[in-house]
């Protein structure tokens, strides 16, 4: 049986996944924006795969994802008073048995779904609800795609990391502009360098790379369209553990290094939160609730990060975690623009960010986190931060940006996010 998880529409009204009732999985939908959650459950006629896909679009319907005699078959589920009523949306064929059909993260706005197809030697990109005749394939990249992560709030600019000639780049693809495919990151000519998380508002991106450490993947972030060089934060390197970023705290246009990132962190004693901002040398170590629906979350604006759990007590809930304030802009630009001076050139992210049209300050240099596991917490309590491990700065501390590369302007045409930088 998958671990319990969920899936939560981009602007945090709806959640979906699959319950587990004795022994039987079956789609549950969560409404969020209300005064209290709660559940819907929305089951068929028979219980669902283990590997059947559920995405909660944005009028509160579901979108259910099935492997149905080789195809791939969608749905739309919605509740019909003691039953569910079921919308078929149509199929999609891969002839190659190779090929592997997964769902996308939610698209902004929550009108469209969408899936990748990956084959042996391409990969397509359908639109598999929202259509006008059942799925349309939009686009097809050469090479192997993994991740998904949306650049803007149009649903146009989708990231994906391609691997071609056995490495790793993240691309942009356009869906407005017949599935043109654009660099996004190159860090070094022989890395791997992955997108994990990107958030519209600011351009802050969360990126993973093994360019600082050949051998080994570190997590980084930089800004789009910043001129300065993806930084490698030691304080986000926690030993013996494995951090994941999952949620990014929108509306911070102008601040992006303000910006609360959750952290998922799974370590020998279980997984916990971290919260980390750019402009902070260390992170902070919450206990998750109890029915954590593991990696999954969402910020508000005013840095509260919304936990979704589930418990025999409480069938459907929300944790709110809360977090100390940020420094003051003042504080945090006095010590960057002397911390960026210093620091050796790395590469640049694309063109001007959504809403700025400035670069972010650099942040100063961390140690490594050495993480014990929080207490263990109660479900649905607010909480916030209390005694955490903080970072030193380490003597002669190894640089935190990526090495050099030489850039050009390569113009995205009639893209909302300006031009791309690649070299």
């Amino acid at each position: 049986m998958p671990e319990a998880g969920c899936t939560i529409t981009a602007d945090g009204a709806y959640a979906a996944r699959l319950a587990l009732d004795e022994g039987s999985c079956f789609p549950e939908r969560w409404t969020l924006d209300g005064p209290e959650p709660y559940a819907v459950p929305l089951p068929g006629n028979q219980p669902e795969e283990p590997g059947t896909e559920v995405q909660p679009m944005g009028d509160g319907r579901v979108l259910i994802h099935r492997l149905v005699d080789g195809r791939h078959a969608f749905s739309l589920l919605y509740p019909t008073g003691p039953g569910t009523g079921e919308l078929p949306l149509g199929a999609v064929g891969c002839p190659d048995p190779a090929t592997r059909l997964r769902l996308l993260p939610p698209a902004p706005g929550g009108a469209c779904a969408y899936a990748l197809a990956v084959g042996p030697r391409s990969t397509a990109v359908w639109l598999v609800a929202g259509g006008t005749f059942g799925p349309e394939q939009l686009a097809e990249i050469p090479g192997r795609c993994s991740g998904g992560v949306w650049l803007d709030r149009a649903g146009r600019m989708l990231a994906l990391d391609r691997e071609v000639g056995g490495r790793t780049k993240a691309v942009v693809v356009d869906l407005g502009c017949g599935g043109e495919v654009s660099p996004l990151l190159q860090i070094a000519p022989d890395s791997d360098d992955r997108l994990l998380l990107a958030d519209p508002d600011s351009g802050l991106l969360l990126i993973r790379s093994d360019a600082p450490s050949p051998g080994q993947e570190r997590l980084g972030w930089g800004v789009l369209g910043s001129m300065l060089p993806v930084r490698f934060p030691e304080s986000l390197r926690i030993a013996e553990c494995a951090v994941t970023p999952f949620a990014i705290q929108p509306g911070q246009v102008l601040t992006p290094e303000h910006c609360m990132v959750a952290l998922r962190v799974d370590g020998a004693f279980g997984s916990w939160v971290g919260m980390w901002r750019p402009s902070e040398r260390h992170v902070h170590h919450l206990p998750a609730p109890e029915g954590w629906l593991t990696g999954t979350g969402l910020w508000t604006a005013d840095e509260v990060l919304r936990l979704p759990y589930a418990t025999a007590e409480v069938p459907c809930g929300v944790a709110a975690l809360v977090v100390p304030r940020a420094p003051e802009p003042s504080e945090f630009s006095a010590g960057a623009a002397g911390a960026g001076a210093s620091e050796p050139e790395g590469p640049t992210l694309p063109g001007p960010r959504p809403g700025g049209s400035g670069p972010a300050g650099s942040r100063p240099r961390g140690s490594r986190s050495e993480a014990s596991p929080p207490a263990a917490a109660g479900s649905g309590a607010s909480r916030s931060g209390g005694a955490e491990p903080q970072d030193a700065e380490p003597e002669g501390g190894e640089p935190d940006s990526a090495g050099p590369v030489v850039s050009r302007p390569v113009p995205l045409r009639e893209a909302p996010l300006g031009r791309l930088v690649t070299n």
